[in-house]
């Protein structure tokens, strides 16, 4: 795929796909506050070249689900503060997405400048099943523009009309991000150095199915905790309690656990939990075995016999990819495991590469520096299709 370098941009207007999708809470004061940037600041580098090199950003991210709705509280007013501080420049919000105010704001642009467009999925037609609704979205942004440049790695595996149609109607390239993200993933898919080992958590067996399946005809060795690790265990005939468990995949877990075995892949499951008597972190708590857990106990994060035992399984690896915390790392009682692997992982000698999504949250919320991994992905869903094996839209039409 093209990348920005081999285009030419100066005096050009380069529309840019970001991924802006920031967590915002309630300041106080009537307006919205950005709790983590990391995805702002991941777009800084593309947005800084194209801008050294005399282009007009126009910049189109999307926040939350508006659902094809103005709503005022999914607006990026905030985001656009935030990048104007970090860029050390005015960055201008359009009032819409293509329309009058965008149109307005574009005309407007001199060499260098950055504008943002207003929240794209205000727009039914962004995400709609429609192609042609598409389509037209798609031809509005390509109006507005010379160039486009894909640097939303959180939306690459979607079919919308920001990021898989309009690169059809203008001349396109790889953002910094989005070429950084590619070539990660697909070190790792094709030609990981070993031993290659996975470290899969979060809530929900059923969500990561399709990952597992794919991974375990390449990887040595798969690391199994948070939520979905209940699953695992009940399947082995384990009392799970209270805990997180999806009943309807069991006998598909089963299956899992009989082709790691047959292809030699080494699974790793905690072999102590932390318990809890509600979800809560004011909740009585202890750390039982997984063949203690009793009934109206429910396991919120691995206990420190499992942080040992995944820390010691990681130590020699060359290639590992973590997505999905532990436990419930937000509560500080049930934060220790994912706080362990992810240290454990900064001192693996290798690749790392966390697989964005709760982990990159994780990693900012319990303060471990960023540069202990190799690559921090911006994309949760993208990153977990990229390791299924599957044909990622965004991606497809930016390659020759």
């Amino acid at each position: 795929m093209k990348t920005i370098d081999d285009l030419d941009v100066a005096g050009r207007r380069v529309l840019v796909r970001a991924d802006f999708n920031v967590p915002l809470e309630d300041a106080g004061d009537g307006s919205r506050r950005i709790t983590d940037d990391g995805r702002i600041r991941a777009a800084l580098p593309t947005i800084t070249s194209l801008r050294e090199r005399g282009a007009r950003v126009i910049l189109a991210a999307h926040l939350g689900r508006p659902k094809g709705e103005a709503k005022p509280e999914l607006s990026l007013a905030p985001v656009a503060q935030r990048l104007a501080e970090l860029l050390g420049t005015p960055v201008a919000l359009a009032g819409d997405v293509t329309g009058p105010s965008a149109r307005a704001i574009v005309a407007d642009m001199a060499d260098g400048d950055v504008v943002l467009l207003e929240n794209v999925r205000y727009d039914k037609r962004e995400d709609s099943k429609d192609d042609a609704q598409r389509a037209e979205l798609a031809a509005e942004f390509a109006s507005l523009a010379d160039l486009f440049v894909s640097d939303g790695f959180g939306v690459v595996h979607r079919k919308q009309a920001s990021v898989s149609d309009v690169a059809t109607l203008l001349p396109h390239a790889a953002g910094r991000l989005v070429l950084a993200e590619a070539q990660v993933f697909q070190k790792v898919l094709t030609d990981p150095d070993r031993p290659y080992a996975v470290v899969l958590g979060g809530s929900k067996v059923s969500d990561k199915l399709g990952v597992i399946t794919n991974l375990l005809k390449s990887v040595d060795r798969l690391l199994i905790g948070g939520g979905m690790c209940f699953t695992f265990l009940a399947a082995l005939g384990k009392n799970v309690g209270s805990s997180l468990l999806e009943t309807d995949q069991i006998e598909t877990v089963k299956g899992l656990i009989a082709d790691a075995e047959q292809r030699g892949v080494d699974l790793v499951l905690p072999v102590d939990v932390v318990v809890a008597a509600a979800f809560s972190a004011d909740a009585e708590h202890k750390v039982v075995t997984v063949d203690d857990i009793e009934d109206g106990w429910m396991g919120l994060d691995i206990g420190p016999n499992s942080r040992a035992l995944f820390a010691d399984t990681l130590a020699d690896c060359r290639t590992v990819v973590w997505n999905g915390p532990m436990g419930v790392f937000e509560m500080a009682p049930y934060a220790e495991g994912t706080r362990a692997v992810a240290e454990a992982i900064t001192q693996v000698d290798g690749l790392t590469v966390v697989g964005g999504g709760d982990s990159a949250a994780a990693v900012r919320l319990l303060g471990i520096p960023e540069d202990g991994f190799s690559h921090i992905s911006t994309g949760g869903g993208a990153s977990l299709e990229f390791l299924e094996g599957r044909t990622l839209p965004g991606i497809a039409v930016l390659e020759d």
